[in-house]
């Protein structure tokens, strides 16, 4: 049977639900496998075919009615379906790209959060310039009510390690921005620095990556990231970014 249910889970794991389903419904009322269509019939690739012709294999094999089988199916394509509502995981790349790993552009990742925020941006990165995408879709976003926050690093004369100062930088451009700095800093962290790049949106997408906010960065240099669509992480991110505020590490500038 342990046979049978992997070989289910592989299968799912290829088709989508929609097929899942027909393949289901195909199998229900089969009192076994020699009964079973053939799968160049209902598969449209060859490793959903190999897939399905696992499944018919390892059902030939278990104690198992046309029901049972069409059961299974569709409780995997259901607990799929469940995992992918509840987290999704995409990689996302700028540079050279091979044919291997299907990816997208930091930037591009970057205009789309923005863009599709409802309610709030959380955006944290060590320096920020050079990006007149981005405050641009900063200022369309806010234009429409969403609130606008950024952490950046802090300049010498506030504390900082920065020559110049990016929070007013960023002010300038993007007016109605909360901009805040890593202020306190007890040990072990005295002399730390603001080095995490993230993008919190609505507390359910969040963006962590190696690009700072940079012209270079989002563009020409070689950056990896991650950007996860629900799942506990992005409110949890939101809530230790708003955590930070309000106990004072995090100063408003």
């Amino acid at each position: 049977m342990q046979a049978l249910l992997d070989a289910v889970v592989d299968l799912v794991a290829l088709v989508s639900p929609a097929k899942a389903s027909i393949v289901a419904s195909t199998l229900r009322g089969l009192s076994s496998s020699g009964s079973a269509p053939n799968p160049n019939t209902l598969a449209d690739t060859a490793a959903a075919r190999a897939a399905l012709g696992r499944v018919v294999a390892a059902w030939g094999q278990a104690q198992a009615s046309g029901d049972e089988v069409a059961g299974m199916l569709l409780g995997a394509s259901e607990a799929r379906l469940r995992v992918e509502r509840e987290l999704r995981v995409e990689l996302v790349w700028t540079g050279p790209t091979t044919r291997f790993v299907p990816t997208r552009r930091t930037d591009q990742v970057l205009l789309d959060l923005i863009a599709s925020a409802t309610k709030d941006v959380f955006l944290v990165s060590f320096v920020a310039y050079d990006v007149p995408s981005v405050v641009a879709a900063l200022n369309d976003a806010a234009s429409r009510g969403v609130r606008i926050r950024i952490l950046l690093e802090a300049s010498t004369s506030h504390g900082g390690t920065l020559n110049y100062d990016p929070a007013a930088k960023m002010r300038s451009r993007v007016a109605t921005a909360e901009l805040f700095t890593w202020k306190e800093k007890p040990e072990p962290f005295v002399e730390g620095k603001v080095h995490a790049k993230v993008v919190v949106v609505d507390g359910a997408r969040a963006f962590i990556t190696s690009a700072n906010l940079t012209g270079h960065a989002l563009e020409k240099n070689m950056e990896a990231g991650v950007l996860m669509s629900g799942g506990h992480v992005p409110q949890a991110l939101a809530d230790h970014l708003q955590a930070l505020i309000g106990i004072g590490i995090l100063d408003r500038v």
